[in-house]
């Protein structure tokens, strides 16, 4: 039996993009000399590439916040306000914010500067009312002079304080 061989179509094999990136390639290179900018698709070689000049970012200036301006009534009164304390008066330096007990240390949030050797009285509860000598105060666990408003540094103290009790500044 002779049997006839079937012959099955035979595809031919796909042509490969090669002529496109020619293509792209030429017209990449045209638009580089040219100094404009190419189009190109998301996710191709082409758009990955800079082209021409690198592009620089521009630093941004930070936003300026203004302060909130006070209506000019309460600005006044507050210049012709007479303060709390009078002229033989004690003048409130700070509060506690934090007693240790054990070396019987206490932390003050001060309200006015500070500078060792001044005396002064802490004031609160119903019994503690006692006045003493600033021989040594620290900032981040380093001895300081003097401390500025608004800093929280430590004090030997000689009697027990409590969050919250005043601190006087002793004139005279």
């Amino acid at each position: 039996m002779v049997t006839k061989k079937s012959k099955a179509k035979v595809k031919k094999p796909a042509k490969k993009a090669a002529p496109k990136k020619v293509k792209k390639a030429k017209k990449i290179k045209k638009a580089v000399k040219a100094k404009k900018p190419v189009k190109a698709k998301v996710g191709t070689k082409a758009s990955k590439k800079p082209v021409g000049k690198k592009k620089v970012p521009v630093k941004k200036k930070p936003a300026v916040k203004t302060a909130a301006k006070k209506p000019a009534k309460k600005i006044a009164a507050a210049r012709t306000a007479k303060p709390s304390f009078q002229a033989g008066e004690d003048r409130p330096v700070g509060r506690i914010t934090h007693y240790f007990d054990q070396i019987e240390v206490g932390v003050i949030e001060l309200t006015e500067d500070l500078v060792v050797g001044e005396v002064i009285r802490i004031v609160g509860g119903e019994d503690t009312d006692f006045k003493q000598i600033v021989e040594s105060m620290e900032l981040d666990h380093e001895k300081i002079e003097k401390a500025k408003k608004g800093k929280e540094v430590g004090l030997q103290l000689k009697k027990k304080a409590r969050e919250g009790y005043k601190v006087y500044r002793v004139k005279g």
